[in-house]
């Protein structure tokens, strides 16, 4: 009965319903590639030719438009379906993505200009533009904010990545990528957490802020909130800090790595480490215009910090238990080793379990087919990979508030603020020198 219910319990989770919808996208591509109906996949490949002026977008969008029919039909179904799963409310979920849909249509037409193309601004970024002005200037309707689902698209997204990133790429920069993003999730935390009581706030206050600038952002700021019992509005503020730092990290970042020339895989690793959010960091690393640079921060965002909130849940609840509520040692005992499992983003499994199915298909497939499979399969992937991140970012812009900053009282800001002029020079430090033959040679 325990093993029924722990499943029902997945099956309720966005984690679970990321893994069953990237990996059925996975696998129905990869059939219909095997089976010679691979024609099929350029109707969900969807992409808008560069154009300077109207009278060009209108020769040439119209041929694109049953390909957008057809690509709504099928992420409207599976997204629906997963949200009626999820609890969501199904008719309301339905017509809000429809409305992000146009809206993500309509991004994609305006990022594919050749004038935005000449700034580098990708469809992701523009996503993040028109989100925020959108979500800061108008007034949303009701209906659209059920299907502003943030983490449920960048966790799909995230697992189209590891499709498209070969297993022996994660075997060989992995551990990189891990001590890499040890080393500064451990100095970042600590910075934030002693600033944070220098200003007098709360233990576990400091440690929300600590766990969302180091760890994995929001996930990691209500993870660590959960596990040493913080105030709802502590985890809410980090949150909010997060989201603020990180909006404005996705246009720090690429700046600076341009400025300072850095390879793209360099870039992506320094990306990775210092970005406080995984769609976020997806929209700095796309910025640099190169795919090492994404493959990069995916390692390290991913696979260096995400997987390991288990493990900082876990401590910091034995250090609440133990220390901060100064329990006797034998009720110290009591915490549960488990956490480390419930708080362990269940996504990140699908990322593996993706990788792998297409390095095998790649692997034994002759030549010719895996040649194929890389350019049809994968690229189509990739481009779902595309649309899933602009409906990320869309979602992150129309839901964050400006104004949510100045709610949020200076003590907590400055000690963010410290934790994150420490993490942006070590981070380029480790990724520029200390591990750099790893994140050039990507």
């Amino acid at each position: 009965m325990g093993n029924n219910q722990s499943a029902l319990r997945w099956f309720k989770k966005e984690d679970g319903w990321a893994i069953i919808i990237s990996l059925g996208l996975l696998l129905t591509a990869s059939i219909l590639y095997l089976v010679g109906l691979n024609n099929v996949l350029s109707y969900f490949s969807v992409s808008v030719p560069s154009w300077g002026d109207f009278a060009q977008l209108s020769e040439k969008l119209p041929a694109k438009i049953p390909a957008f029919i057809l690509l709504y039909v099928l992420l409207a179904s599976i997204l629906t379906f997963g949200a009626k799963k999820l609890g969501y409310n199904q008719r309301i979920f339905f017509k809000g993505f429809s409305l992000l849909y146009v809206l993500a249509v309509i991004i994609l037409i305006m990022s594919a200009n050749k004038i935005l193309k000449s700034w580098q601004l990708e469809s992701p970024l523009v996503a993040l533009f028109i989100g925020l002005l959108i979500g800061n200037f108008l007034t949303l309707p009701p209906r659209l904010q059920e299907a502003l689902r943030t983490e449920y698209y960048v966790k799909i997204g995230i697992i189209l990545m590891g499709a498209t990133l070969p297993f022996t790429i994660i075997l060989k920069a992995g551990g990189a990528a891990i001590g890499q993003a040890l080393i500064v999730s451990f100095i970042t935390f600590s910075s934030i957490y002693w600033a944070a009581l220098r200003l007098g706030l709360d233990r576990r206050f400091a440690a929300c802020l600590g766990a969302g600038g180091s760890i994995c952002g929001v996930s990691g700021a209500i993870a660590i909130g959960g596990a040493c019992r913080a105030k709802q509005e502590h985890v809410s503020v980090s949150i909010s800090l997060v989201i603020v730092w990180a909006v404005a990290m996705i246009f720090i970042l690429p700046v600076l790595c341009n400025v300072l020339g850095l390879p793209p895989g360099v870039a992506g690793a320094w990306i990775g480490t210092s970005e406080f959010a995984d769609a976020a960091g997806f929209a700095a690393a796309e910025a640099i215009g190169h795919e090492s640079a994404t493959q990069a921060f995916t390692l390290m965002k991913v696979i260096g910090r995400d997987m390991f909130v288990g493990v900082w849940a876990f401590l910091v609840a034995i250090l609440s238990v133990t220390v901060w509520e100064r329990k006797s040692s034998s009720e110290s005992e009591r915490v549960d080793r488990a956490e480390i499992w419930r708080r362990f983003p269940k996504f990140i499994i699908g990322f593996f379990v993706a990788s792998i199915l297409t390095t095998i298909f790649i692997t034994i497939l002759p030549d010719v087919q895996s040649t194929g499979y890389s350019k049809e399969v994968l690229s189509t992937l990739k481009n779902l990979r595309g649309w899933f991140f602009t409906l990320t970012f869309l979602s992150i812009g129309l839901t964050t508030r400006f104004r949510d900053l100045a709610a949020v009282g200076i003590k907590p800001v400055l000690a963010f603020s410290f934790g994150v002029a420490i993490n942006l020079p070590l981070g380029y430090w480790l990724s520029n020198h200390v591990f750099v033959s790893f994140w050039e040679n990507l």
